[in-house]
């Protein structure tokens, strides 16, 4: 079953194991255990040949059951072939499901018998069920015959545009399949994965961009238009899926955008979230002060950003992928972020550790800062393996400075005790590279080792002089003693390596030991022809140093010694024996080197660097197989260098605008034929409104499908829908947010409709559905259904004048910004929401006591009345969208009116300032091309046909920001240029103030604790603890309303986002010795952390 083991977990949900549980006991032999290791298969497979030729279904399902356990235990079930391929095109879907995972398993060993099936199988690619026709895909893809190619290019071409994301998904396994076995189709399966690239489920991404990898790596063109779409879907692909995105998007990054390292340390990185909420002035002071050089593409900061959450993965290899991404593509100052997450993967089996220890270890060579907090996370366990141990090892060493070096010396003692040699000797290197790297610590390391030089471990010692040897190059005058020390060790020594050192420190600074050197130089001339080759060479160095420098005493026993040489059997060393004597014994045949021979051996030898081993690894790709292995490995793919220009960004846009203005167009002649119909059929239910709350309840559901047809309603679509229908979920959602808009814009021009119907229902008070007891609650729901259809049919009355009458469209919005006494109740009806948090009820009174009595008494027994407020305060700070130099004398201000948007319910209205600084006119001045996250969308301002010289324009737009702070991006166009701009909201602007009683403000309250309340303690400026003050920095930060409050030390504000209508509730509680506390209770636990934040400072400041 290893054969097809990951491809069949993918495809029925580890089926197998599950049918092989269930197989179990009918397999289970009738002989004795002890006899079932020489017992034949034989007879059980010629009745499971009888049980497959059967007339009955049950008895095949049986068989199919037991054939499919014994793959799953690992039996080989080949020789039943023939007889399951017979099945093949079994009525019976559970049968025909079996018999393709059989054949997925055996298609390759038995080609010639599946061939004869293949027209089955070209059938089974039609069949209803997805899972059939994505295994029979599979069953083709593997059979291995170049005669099928055609068949099997066909094939793949009709599952690419399958309904079935499950089956496109399959056609993307299947391209690479075909790749390896005809190269030539190459041309003609790119446009399939071309195709496949642009499908937006999460179940195709992963798969197509691994089949991009597999058959044209370096087309980066065909990634152009899906970057943004492939770095918005990366959190909802499955985990191996992402690896593969994560690293395709980390190659593509390195060709598309400019490096972000060059100015590192100059940049104030513009999207850090810290200057989203810094004053006006303060901004602009900075921005004066630096003059950046590099601005982040948009797109750059895209893949950034969705990446960032993979870190938290439990698959170790995301968390792996998403660290490399950030490697080589973050700026420095936030590639720290990964560490941590490495960090936790080191708690993983010693596979896992033993990868991400290497890349840990590449790392902390350029940038020891990142992972310098987690030192302790390096420390060696006696448990680990010696790999793993040798890792931490050498990332101890790359961390060690002069503030941690004690610990580490203390902790490297230890190590140097292991019974683990390798190890050990490994240590005593790291003593030797800490302590050439920090002088500070160096003669400690050298007392330190000659200590070990009294080892027993011979190992050690051996280690112990070969390191010495190395420091002792870089200040050897001040060691005379240890190299005494170190001749007096050569008789006990036996390690080659350690007495080759020996010798050549000995030979190499023999004048400073002028007594000894001879004696050790007599001593191996006796054991000359025992020693290995490695001593014999340094005993001929030895020879020849002392030669040159000390001949009365010496010049006979090095003539014994190159005699001994000259016969050796290694021709090594009868060459250096040749070469020397030449060299050293001047004689008639001496040529012109022998004077300098002197020079020759005793030369300044430059002192070894002990460097990290993982030092030139960095230019493979981190988290690859090349980097491990330290090789290039067959089909690597080089990361490029930045390009010193970003190629043009254009390339990634998507025609997203033009395509939802179609969208808006048949959507908008598909609703103007459906009023007439829709509007009889609600007006019946207007004559009905005294019926029992039963039928109301029915036809309010009635009603409510309806809506949610019409809106293409995602929940009831995604409920009803099967798999096979998931690609048009996506449709269905682009469609819901292009009809909600239309039906917000169609709102607006029934204000005053409303108004008239509003009177007759205004008792009919929309109210939450969360209530106490279940009598109250069955009321609501009656009296919200009533409403909902009324205002439905409200609404749906004034489509067809909203297309007659752009007069009437003005004095609406008009009247939307001033709004009478009466829009108390009627535009109640038109923010309905059916989400659980407490439906908003809008009114136009400004705060005040008579108000407030006025909501107290309007209260339901049991329900919460929170009714959208006008803003407390209108904020008059304005921020730049477009400086005049930038835009070659037009300047854009934005400032937020905190008005209710006339462009739709969700968007936020704002105010756009348009001057013209020059002195020629400046015409058609629009909204160009949009550059938007998911989910938000722009409602343009009307062009501005002409500007004077020196004059200036407001005009209004709305902007639908998700609830979330993310930058709305567009250009601004004239009729000659377009320039770039950013709105970028604070939070405070992401919300609409609502009013409610002090009861109700409780209740909600406690429904919204744990993990929905983020609080804080501040220490208040003396100057703000009073209640008028507090209140008026509260909403002058953000756009809150005021909640009633019966004690003087506890203020209370309220809001509801404007996208989602979740309530915000803030608390500012006044304690004793100048401090408060702040609470922030919403379901927007992200918003409500960010307004925290940002109140903070309000308050304590003076």
């Amino acid at each position: 079953m290893s054969g097809n083991g990951h491809g069949y977990g993918e495809q029925a949900g580890e089926a197998a194991p599950e049918l092989a549980q269930e197989a179990a006991p009918t397999t289970a032999p009738s002989v004795p255990a002890a006899f079932g290791l020489f017992s034949s298969d034989t007879k059980k497979n010629e009745d499971l040949k009888q049980m497959l030729e059967s007339s009955k279904d049950s008895a095949k399902l049986d068989a199919m059951k037991r054939i499919v356990g014994m793959i799953a235990k690992g039996k080989n079930a080949s020789e039943l072939f023939p007889a399951v391929v017979k099945n093949v095109a079994s009525k019976n879907i559970e049968i025909k499901k079996l018999v393709y995972v059989y054949l997925m398993r055996y298609a390759e060993e038995q080609q010639d018998l599946a061939l004869l099936s293949i027209s089955t199988f070209q059938r089974a690619l039609k069949d209803p069920n997805q899972l059939i026709r994505a295994s029979a895909l599979r069953v083709l893809s593997s059979i291995r015959v170049p005669i099928i190619v055609p068949i099997m290019m066909l094939a793949i071409k009709e599952a690419s545009s399958d309904l079935s994301p499950y089956v496109r998904k399959n056609a993307a396994h299947a391209i690479q399949k075909l790749y390896s076995l005809d190269p030539e189709q190459k041309e003609m399966l790119i446009e399939v994965i071309e195709k496949l690239l642009k499908d937006r489920s999460t179940l195709v991404a992963g798969s197509v961009v691994m089949a991009f990898e597999e058959v044209c790596p370096d087309r980066i063109d065909l990634i152009h238009k899906n970057y943004r779409k492939l770095c918005n879907l990366l959190v909802d692909v499955e985990e191996w899926g992402q690896v593969v995105i994560i690293h395709m998007l980390t190659r593509y990054a390195r060709t598309q955008f400019v490096s972000p390292w060059k100015t590192d340390d100059d940049i104030v990185e513009e999207y850090n979230e810290n200057n989203f909420y810094e004053s006006d002035e303060e901004q602009k002071e900075k921005d004066r002060n630096v003059k950046k050089t590099y601005t982040m593409d948009p797109d750059h900061r895209l893949l950034l950003r969705n990446t960032k959450p993979l870190l938290q993965s439990r698959n170790a290899a995301v968390v792996m992928a998403v660290a490399q991404l950030y490697w080589h593509l973050a700026p420095k100052s936030e590639a720290g972020i990964v560490s941590k997450s490495l960090v936790r993967l080191l708690r993983s089996n010693r596979e896992v550790q033993y990868i991400v220890l290497q890349n840990i270890a590449t790392m902390s060579i350029q940038r020891k800062g990142m992972f310098e907090p987690y030192l302790k996370s390096f420390y060696v366990r006696s448990t680990d393996p010696t790999m793993i141990k040798t890792l931490k090892l050498e990332i101890l060493t790359n961390l060690a400075n002069e503030a941690n070096i004690s610990t580490l010396l203390r902790e490297f003692q230890t190590y140097v005790k292991s019974q683990d040699k390798q190890f050990a000797a490994a240590t005593i290197q790291a003593i030797g590279r800490c302590a050439t790297n920090i002088t500070e610590v160096t003669d400690t390391c050298l007392n330190g080792l000659v200590c070990l030089l009294s080892n027993r471990d011979e190992t050690v010692v051996a280690e112990s002089v070969v390191v010495i040897k190395k420091l002792l190059q870089t200040q050897p005058a001040h060691h005379g003693e240890i190299i005494k020390h170190m001749a007096k060790l050569l008789d006990n020594i036996t390690v080659p390596v350690a007495r080759a050192s020996i010798l050549w420190l000995i030979g190499e600074y023999c004048e400073r030991v002028p007594k000894i050197a001879p004696d050790v130089l007599r001593k191996t001339a006796k054991s000359f022809t025992n020693e290995d080759d490695l001593v014999k060479l340094q005993i001929l160095s030895l020879g020849a140093k002392l030669y040159l420098t000390n001949s009365k005493q010496t010049k006979l026993l090095t003539q014994y010694v190159l005699n001994l040489g000259k016969y050796d059997q290694s021709y090594d060393i009868r060459d250096r024996t040749r070469f020397i004597r030449q060299l050293i014994v001047p004689n008639e045949k001496s040529g012109a080197l022998s004077k300098y021979a002197k020079k020759i051996f005793l030369a300044q030898k430059p002192a070894p660097l002990l460097e990290s081993p993982f030092k030139d690894r960095d230019h493979f790709q981190l988290g690859t197989l090349s980097h491990t292995l330290n090789s290039r490995a067959t089909g690597y793919l080089e990361l490029s260098d930045w390009p010193d220009v970003a190629p043009d960004p254009a390339v990634r846009n998507v025609e997203v605008a033009e395509s939802a203005k179609e969208w808006t167009a048949i959507l908008g002649k598909t609703k103007k034929e459906k009023p007439t119909e829709k509007f009889y059929s609600e007006s019946e239910e207007e004559e009905d409104e005294s019926a029992s709350t039963s039928a109301t309840e029915s036809e309010s559901g009635s009603e409510s499908e309806k809506e949610d047809k019409e809106e293409g309603s995602s929940d009831e679509s995604s409920e009803s829908s099967s798999s096979s229908e998931e690609s048009s979920d996506s449709e269905s959602d682009s469609k819901e947010s292009i009809a909600k808009k239309a039906s917000g814009a169609v709102k607006e021009s029934n204000v005053e409709e409303i108004k008239r119907k509003a009177k007759g229902i205004s008792k009919n008070r929309n109210t939450s559905s969360s209530s106490d007891t279940v009598s109250s609650s069955s009321e609501e729901s009656s009296s919200d259904s009533k409403s909902v259809s009324d205002s439905r049919s409200d609404s749906d009355s004034g489509k067809s004048r909203s297309a007659t009458s752009s007069k009437k469209e003005e004095k609406t919005a008009q009247d939307r910004k001033t709004p009478s006494k009466q829009d108390v109740f009627l535009l109640d009806l038109d923010d309905f929401h059916p989400v659980t948090t407490p439906v908003a009820v809008p009114t136009a009174a400004v705060l005040s006591p008579s108000l407030t009595a006025d909501l107290e008494g309007l209260s339901l027994s049991g329900s919460s009345v929170i009714d959208v407020t006008t803003q407390v305060f209108v904020p008059t700070k304005t921020h730049e969208m477009l400086h005049r130099m930038t835009g070659k004398g037009l300047s854009a201000h934005y400032h937020f009116s905190r008005q209710p948007d006339m462009f739709g319910d969700h968007m936020v209205s704002v105010q756009v300032t348009v001057t013209n600084t020059t002195d020629q006119k400046i015409e058609n001045i629009h909204i160009g091309e949009t550059k938007l996250p998911l989910g938000m969308r722009i409602h343009e301002f009307n062009p501005i046909e002409c500007l004077e010289p020196g004059g200036s324009a407001t005009v209004s737009m709305g902007i639908d920001f998700c609830d979330s702070t993310q930058t709305a991006s567009f250009q601004l166009c004239t009729k000659d240029d377009h320039f770039n701009v950013n709105i970028q909201p604070p939070v405070g602007e992401l919300l609409l103030p609502v009013t409610m009683s002090e009861k109700d403000f409780k209740k909600e309250q406690g429904m919204l604790t744990g993990m929905n309340e983020t609080s804080a303690t501040i220490a208040v400026a003396p100057q703000n603890s009073t209640s008028l003050v507090i209140i008026e920095k509260v909403v002058k930060a953000a756009n809150l309303g005021v909640v009633p409050s019966g004690q003087d030390n506890i203020h209370r504000f309220a809001a509801k986002t404007v996208h989602s209508g979740s309530l915000m509730l803030v608390t500012v509680e006044l304690k004793e010795s100048s401090t408060a506390q702040l609470i922030i209770n919403t379901e927007k636990t992200v918003i409500g952390s960010v307004l925290l934040r940002e109140l903070k400072p309000v308050l304590s400041q003076g």
